[in-house]
């Protein structure tokens, strides 16, 4: 593989217009967090059932997704497949990005941000929260000491080792996400150690798929040239993350399926759930599994960028609805405190919790897309991310 090159990046007019976008995202979002602040939670359709909305799935997809990201970087420091190496910086400056971004939903959907400070300094290792406050920490950390490896000629010869480091660092991050609702037994929704590896498959799917997107942006804005190789390495990643996705969620609702405790719940977001049913089987099942597999497999229409996007695009929308799937559905089924008993209250105990998501919520998550992408953009402005070229002959082994 020839000498990998990189381009710098000025300001110009295309990049004030997406400014100015993503301004107007934070914008609103801060618009969103001060009313909240001011007025209180009640304002979302949160409540005592229904506890994470959608701020939590907006959070949980970008950290999830970053951590997904960061497989292109490990792919040619760890694997030794050179052709991704000229790839590496912008994974890493990505996968940043989009965690900082997901952790300030958190800290924007807090009621008392300032508070943050306590579990930041007083740490319950048997907490699987504070656990994971840990590992996001780390991985910023851990990556920007991978960055700064990729950029200083000097210490080049340590980046496979600090990658896999960080390979293994984002493989528990996301163990550890996916546990918080792994280690929920009272719910029949979680209570499954299949959610760790359904959600390392999410990473890497959703990851892939945001990666594709940026790539495509850098094409067309930036004149990124891309060859066959990078194109049809990057679609059958894709593929392969699709079927992963695909089989552990096939295996989760079997294995719910087959345990006794667990076939309410499984009737009710399979059969009965009404908008959940309609989520899972349109959105999730269909449009983000179904259809994008189709696009990347069909010979008429898979030989294209357009369609690779599109697939992508459609990957992105369908995991945002598993993770409002699994999150939301599963809190808004009810507990079953008495089993064998009839459950009713003035607490709504024993009837699925309503749930509608304000707009202040979804201001709130549009703030963590807008700072994940402000600091992609002063990324590409400060320090050389971009590769010159993704043509053929600089990626041949």
């Amino acid at each position: 593989m020839n000498l990998v090159r990189y381009k710098s990046i000025e300001f110009d007019k295309k990049i004030l217009f997406h400014v100015i976008i993503i301004l107007i995202m934070f914008a609103m979002s801060l618009f969103a967090f001060t009313t909240l602040e001011h007025e209180g939670h009640w304002l979302t359709g949160m409540n005592n059932q229904v506890v994470w909305g959608v701020p939590h799935v907006f959070a949980i997809f970008l950290i999830v997704a970053a951590s997904g990201i960061l497989n292109i970087a490990s792919i040619s420091s760890v694997f030794g497949i050179s052709a991704y190496k000229p790839l590496s910086r912008l994974s890493a400056l990505l996968a940043i990005g989009l965690l900082v971004g997901g952790l300030m939903i958190l800290v924007m959907d807090l009621g008392r941000p300032d508070r943050l400070i306590v579990a930041m300094t007083t740490f319950n290792f048997k907490s699987i929260f504070a656990c994971n406050i840990f590992l996001y920490i780390g991985f910023i950390f851990v990556v920007v000491i991978y960055l700064w490896m990729m950029f200083e000629g000097r210490y080049n010869k340590h980046v496979s080792k600090v990658g896999m480091f960080a390979y293994a660092w984002r493989i528990i991050l996301t163990t550890g996400t996916g546990s918080i609702f792994g280690f929920l037994v009272a719910k029949e929704a979680y209570d499954s150690a299949l959610l760790a590896p359904l959600f390392i498959a999410m990473s890497l799917l959703f990851g892939t798929a945001i990666f594709i997107k940026t790539l495509y942006f850098l094409r067309i804005y930036f004149d990124v040239k891309t060859g066959e190789i990078i194109f049809k390495r990057l679609r059958k990643l894709l593929l392969y993350f699709i079927l992963a996705v695909f089989y552990f969620t096939v295996l989760f609702h079997l294995t719910n399926l087959y345990a006794t405790t667990h076939h309410d719940y499984e009737f009710f977001l399979l059969f009965s759930g009404e908008i959940y049913t309609y989520l899972f089987w349109i959105g999730q099942i269909l449009l983000g599994t179904f259809l994008p597999l189709f696009l990347i497999t069909s010979n008429k229409i898979n030989s294209t960028w357009h369609s690779l996007l599109l697939a992508s695009l459609l990957v992105i929308i369908g995991g945002f609805i598993q993770l409002y799937v699994i999150i939301i559905s599963g809190q808004a089924f009810p507990l079953d405190m008495f089993p064998g008993y009839i459950e009713s209250s003035t607490f709504s105990d024993g009837i699925v919790a309503e749930y509608t998501p304000s707009i202040y919520e979804f201001m709130l998550g549009l703030g963590g897309i807008a700072i994940a992408s402000l600091i992609f953009i002063l990324g590409i402005l400060s320090l050389e991310f971009i590769p010159d070229s993704l043509e053929d002959e600089y990626l041949q082994n």
